[in-house]
């Protein structure tokens, strides 16, 4: 069977990859929720040592950097007063770092996000990283598209987590992994495999 043309192609969008330097990185949900309990995602470890070398090559580069945390209010996994809802200690922001919260998958709606980022002035290329990928990073690539921003997610800093089908069954956090990345890379934004596939 030949591989189908994505919407991007179809549509004549570009598939070129950001530099670090002409970018903004979006952190999005790299809390504690993740790491334990029952938010726990398979690959979390790994995907967050990707995320602590991408924000390093990022700062390097002098680019801007934004994080975002999900509140779900007190007693919940996404308690951002409680430690199990603090970003991970491995991605902490710097105190000249904006930080957003949001309480929707789509880190754009009903925050600050946009005001956030032309505030400091960036340009349209974003690129995203975080938790999970099948949902706010998946919805953020959403809501950034629409707005006109040019996402790119990088693969190996996203992490998700095996889900129960409507039919009874078992979907594997590995091919939910590469449903949602598919589906980002068919329309929404470009889709980088590793922190290294970003020139600086």
């Amino acid at each position: 069977m030949p591989v189908s043309s994505t919407l991007r192609e179809v549509i004549g969008l570009e598939n070129s990859l950001p530099r670090l330097a002409e970018a903004t990185l979006v952190m999005i949900d790299f809390q504690n929720t993740y790491r334990t309990g029952v938010m726990a995602l398979e690959g979390a470890e790994q995907a967050l040592d990707a995320g602590a070398r991408l924000l390093a090559a990022a700062r390097a580069a002098g680019a801007h950097v934004v994080h975002v945390v999900n509140d779900g209010g007190e007693g919940t996994p996404y308690d951002i007063r409680a430690d199990i809802g603090a970003i991970s200690p491995e991605v902490a922001p710097l105190a000249t770092e904006p930080v957003v919260v949001k309480r929707l998958p789509d880190a754009f709606r009903d925050t600050g996000l946009d005001a956030t980022l032309r505030d400091l002035g960036t340009g349209p290329d974003l690129v995203l990283a975080g938790f999970m990928t099948h949902m706010c990073v998946t919805f953020t690539a959403q809501g950034a598209f629409a707005l006109g921003y040019r996402p790119t997610v990088v693969a190996e800093a996203t992490a998700t987590r095996s889900l129960a089908t409507p039919d009874g069954g078992l979907l594997p956090a590995a091919v939910l992994q590469q449903a949602a990345l598919t589906t980002i890379g068919d329309l929404f934004g470009t889709v980088a495999a590793r922190v290294g596939d970003l020139a600086p």
